[in-house]
This record gives structure tokens, C-alpha cells and sequence, in this order.
């Protein structure tokens, strides 16, 4: 599960800079969750989550992006990623039904879903030579 598919290097490389970039991306969007994982989300806002899918996020993002940059154990993180970045998207355009791309700076759904597919692509395609999951458990 957990060995990385055969990729040139010039593919590995461009996978190693997209989870570096990626990683840390969600590494800064979890921080401020882990520090209040269980009550991140406003009481009484649009949306509440309870505690558990609060503190479910917050480590699939702070985590996940930590696994990222790492390369180690890439298809949990980025099913981790990709789950929370679906109901992201989810929340975005169907209960608050924000745009695509929203011209004026408010909400959209078009990061959440650029990150979804991010997390598909190192799901299906690995991390590339260029991490830890090929350190460890090498190639298919």
C-alpha cells in the first residue's frame, strides 16, 4: 500500500516541490485548528461541526500537511486531505452557496477543491521518489 509507483525523476521532483508547497500550505491552515481542536468553529455560526469532526480536521490538516512535506504514509494523508477538502467544498458551494471563484474576496469553493484534486493526484500517483515512503517501503 504504502510503496511508491515506478516515476522519472523530473516527475518525482515536480511531486516532491507540489507536497513541499501543498504541505506546508496545510500545515498553516491547521495551525490555528490544532490550537483549539475541538472548538475551532464559532459556536452558533452557519455551520457547526461537532468536537470530534472538528479535532478530525484539525489533524487531517495540520497532520496531513506534516505527512506531506514528509512524504510518509502519502495515501492516509492525502485521503486524510482529501475527505476534509470534500466537505469543504461541500459546505462552500451547496450550504452557503458560494461561487466558483468569487470576484469581490468572499467565499468560493475554487481552493478547497484545487486542494481536493492535489489530494487525488498524491493518492493515485504517490509521492515520487523524493520521500519517505519510498526511503522506507521503496517501490512498486
Amino acid at each position: 500500500m504504502f510503496k511508491v509507483p515506478a516515476t522519472p525523476t523530473a516527475t518525482s521532483t515536480a511531486l516532491f516541490v507540489l507536497r513541499l508547497i501543498v504541505g506546508v500550505a496545510f500545515i498553516m491552515h491547521g495551525w490555528g485548528k490544532i490550537q483549539a481542536p475541538a472548538s475551532w468553529m464559532p459556536a452558533g455560526g452557519p455551520v457547526s461541526l461537532s468536537p470530534f469532526w472538528q479535532v478530525m480536521a484539525a489533524v487531517s490538516e495540520f497532520g496531513g500537511g506534516i505527512l506531506l512535506v514528509l512524504g510518509l504514509i502519502t495515501p492516509i494523508a492525502s485521503l486524510a486531505i482529501g475527505i476534509t477538502m470534500a466537505v469543504a467544498v461541500y459546505f462552500h458551494s451547496v450550504v452557503f452557496k458560494d461561487p466558483f471563484v468569487n470576484m469581490t474576496g468572499g467565499g468560493a469553493f475554487e481552493l478547497p477543491l484545487t486542494f481536493f484534486g492535489i489530494a487525488l493526484l498524491f493518492l493515485f500517483a504517490g509521492p515520487g521518489k523524493i520521500s519517505l515512503d519510498y526511503k522506507i517501503f521503496g517501490k512498486r
